[in-house]
């Protein structure tokens, strides 16, 4: 689940960095980044504990 949430959290900030370089698509771009940095906090205080 750990590696899933990280993928997503990759994904979305590249798609961040796509949209924010190539097009201004306003709030949408920005909610992405958010989301992708909560994935990334979640993974960091999660750990690679088992489920």
């Amino acid at each position: 689940m750990g590696n899933i949430l990280y993928a997503i959290a990759v994904i979305l900030v590249i798609i961040w960095a796509v949209g924010f370089i190539g097009y201004n698509a306003g709030g949408l771009i920005h909610i992405l980044l958010v989301i992708a940095v909560i994935s990334v906090i979640l993974r960091i205080i999660q750990g690679n504990k088992a489920i």
